[in-house]
């Protein structure tokens, strides 16, 4: 499906872990970009019915449903797949951001499908959307130092370091979903991925 076809809205989700405690984990960087689109937009996102923080807005143009599930993320797919029924959105046509273990923090890439490469939240919203084939933006956090569990490390707040580049890449990540949007898989890529 080409950008800017079909009748339902894109839906733009971002995965994290749902309350105030959680806010600056890396684990949260789908929130993160999620937030960083709505300020874009001029957009707030309620609390919608689905068990989501949603709202309805443009992005680049485009109809947009952005959407940050109010749960833990092992269990986003069911907030997920009850706002995209709501809002009538195609798999073709799902956005998901989420923090990426094996890229180098900053680095962004862009994918449609695959596995959920130990991602619980990745896992989840497979199982409730019956598909893998929605878009991805992975938002590099790099890995654990030394021997910490990686299901710690996800959990922790950026480093100092990283926080000074971080409205950076939330910008880059933001402008990746958008060109999503518009341009199409293929051209993001060549796009996106030249960055780093």
């Amino acid at each position: 499906m080409t950008p800017g076809s079909g009748d339902g809205p894109w839906l733009v989700v971002g995965l994290g872990n749902a309350g105030p405690s959680y806010a600056g984990n890396r684990h949260n960087a789908g929130f993160m970009v999620v937030d960083t689109l709505a300020g874009r937009a001029g957009a707030r996102l309620r609390s919608h019915k689905g068990r989501a923080d949603v709202a309805e807005t443009r992005l680049a143009g485009e109809r947009a449903v952005l959407a940050k599930p109010r749960s833990y993320m092992n269990t986003a797919g069911g907030p997920v797949a009850a706002v995209r029924t709501f809002f009538k959105a195609e798999i073709e046509r799902i956005v998901v951001v989420h923090d990426e273990l094996d890229l180098p923090f900053g680095t962004i890439r862009l994918k449609r499908g695959g596995g959920a490469g130990g991602h619980n939240g990745l896992r989840s919203l497979t199982g409730s959307l019956g598909s893998p084939d929605f878009l991805r933006v992975r938002f590099g956090i790099g890995r654990p130092p030394g021997r910490m569990d990686p299901a710690a490390f996800v959990l922790r707040d950026f480093s100092t370091v990283e926080r000074k580049e971080l409205p950076v890449t939330l910008e880059v990540a933001a402008d990746a979903v958008e060109s999503l949007l518009t341009a199409g898989l293929e051209p993001s890529q060549n796009r996106f991925h030249a960055l780093s």
